[in-house]
């Protein structure tokens, strides 16, 4: 017997040997609840095999499904789904893979590409703060108020991202967050009153809010999910590498800082582009096959708002990230400071380390989150978190320049991989119709702990020195364990 696809009549599903417990279960679209994806060893130890009336296609997405458990009987009544099955009503999945569709890996590249400008603008302001001081004459407390601005705008963004993308789609909430990049970068490059600066740091990041959930949640549709955010967000750390020596050669040859902003502007045209054309009608290749049921379970805006504020789930990864890009972007901001006042090295060579610090972090996301996926997320942060710490006291500790630049590079060599396992065990963990909200309210926290941390970094520093760069990022450091501690071991995705 050969029952046909959702998606027409080029590939049937045969029955063959079913088990008892299978034979009166009907597989077409909406008819059994509780399957989800997996791969086609899988659904052939199932009793399941592909079969074709003709030439063999692949289904969209290649999404097969496998029952999660026994479908409940009087006597059997069925097990409580993990944190990751979809709920009632909301249907079941698919799980796509890098080439199917094929247009999946020109997404990939264009969440990079965005990803890269993401990380080309956050990593600038580290090399351009001393010259804009200098410009408007103003101290540190004044000019730091562009990274207070910058996470504001990621907030803001958080609270309209759902609302937007369920009105236009992915690839046009994607445009709508590099045009305000594009805005504001056209504002900054023309060198305005300070003012204006602040507040175009809001619509950067407000631009790059929308565009970092959207990559996320697109990563985390993809089978070996931690590797695509590997790729992702080691994008980031490579614009984050290259960005600080870009504009300082620029401003060191006398150019105005102002426009290195035009660089970032050709960048954010140029994904505007790539991305819209990338992401175009997406939606139709992972819309989910609806399950039957009396109640729909269909969620407003506002109520898939309200409940991703209130998922513990979302919370705690929340404020991992907070402490994770608090301490990130602590170390890459002062530990340059900390090497020119506490030991004595020269602001022309210590620059260095700073990119030293990013090149680890780009490194241990497309190096690292491979060897993570095998090894498992859960134990890999645990290490790697530790390992960190020891890193960090070592740069505290040992009076050597050359000691602490290796340090620091090896820091963010383990620090990269943990925000693609976070956002991969955080999707697992939660219900699929809450991941646009719930990983933009992440993003946005997590931005406010790496506007926050360097801000209050700096506050104290000018007080007791920058030494107090080591106690408050080993403090984010141990917060992040016992969070990680704190939520609950969840098995592998079948892909």
């Amino acid at each position: 017997m050969s029952l046909m696809t959702p998606h027409g009549p080029s590939m049937g599903v045969r029955l063959e040997s079913m088990p008892p417990a299978y034979h009166a279960q009907p597989l077409h679209r909406g008819a059994t609840p509780g399957y989800v994806e997996t791969d086609l060893d899988e659904l052939r130890r199932t009793g399941l095999a592909a079969a074709s009336n003709g030439p063999s296609t692949p289904v969209r997405s290649a999404a097969l499904m496998r029952p999660l458990s026994r479908p409940a009987t009087p006597s059997s009544p069925s097990s409580p789904s993990p944190p990751s099955s979809p709920g009632e009503g909301e249907g079941i999945g698919i799980v796509q893979t890098l080439c199917s569709p094929p247009e999946n890996l020109l997404r990939l590249i264009a969440a990079c590409c965005l990803n890269f400008c993401n990380g080309f603008n956050d990593a600038a302001p580290g090399a351009l703060i001393p010259y804009m001081e200098k410009h408007y004459d103003i101290g540190y407390a004044v000019v730091s108020l562009i990274f207070l601005s910058n996470a504001a705008g990621f907030v803001f963004s958080a609270t309209i991202s759902q609302a937007i993308y369920a009105r236009v789609g992915r690839a046009r909430t994607v445009l709508v967050g590099v045009l305000m990049m594009v805005l504001a970068y056209v504002v900054v490059a023309v060198t305005p009153p300070f003012g204006a600066v602040v507040m175009s740091f809001f619509l950067t990041g407000g631009g790059m809010s929308l565009i970092l959930a959207q990559c996320n949640v697109f990563a985390s549709s993809l089978a070996g999910s931690t590797t695509a955010f590997g790729y992702v967000h080691g994008a980031y750390g490579l614009g984050g590498t290259i960005s600080p020596l870009i504009a300082t050669a620029m401003v060191s040859r006398g150019i105005l800082w102002s426009r290195f902003y035009l660089l970032l502007l050709g960048i954010a045209v140029f994904n505007s582009c790539l991305a819209t054309y990338a992401f175009w009608n997406s939606e139709k290749d992972s819309t989910p096959i609806p399950r039957p049921s009396g109640n729909t379970g269909v969620l407003s805006t506002k109520d898939i708002l309200r409940k991703s504020i209130r998922n513990k789930y979302t919370l705690m990864a929340a404020i991992f990230i907070f402490a994770y890009q608090g301490a990130e972007v602590a170390i890459g901001g002062w530990t340059v400071s900390f090497l020119i006042t506490a030991r004595a090295g020269d602001p022309a060579e210590v620059g260095y380390v700073a990119s030293g610090f990013w090149a680890g972090i780009t490194a241990g996301r497309l190096v690292l989150s491979h060897l993570c996926t095998r090894i498992g997320e859960r134990p890999s942060v645990f290490i790697l978190t530790a390992g960190s710490i020891v890193f960090q006291i070592l740069v505290w500790t040992i009076p050597n320049i050359i000691s602490n630049a290796v340090s620091v590079a090896l820091v963010g060599l383990l620090l990269g991989p943990l925000y693609p396992c976070v956002m991969t065990v955080t999707t697992r963990l939660i219900d699929r119709r809450l991941h646009v909200s719930s990983l933009t309210f992440i993003s946005a926290f997590g931005s406010s702990g790496g506007a926050i941390a360097p801000f209050t970094t700096g506050m104290l520093a000018s007080k007791f020195g920058a030494w107090v760069l080591h106690p408050i990022s080993i403090g984010m450091f141990v917060a992040m364990e016992g969070i990680w501690f704190l939520l609950p071991t969840v098995g592998k995705r079948s892909e």
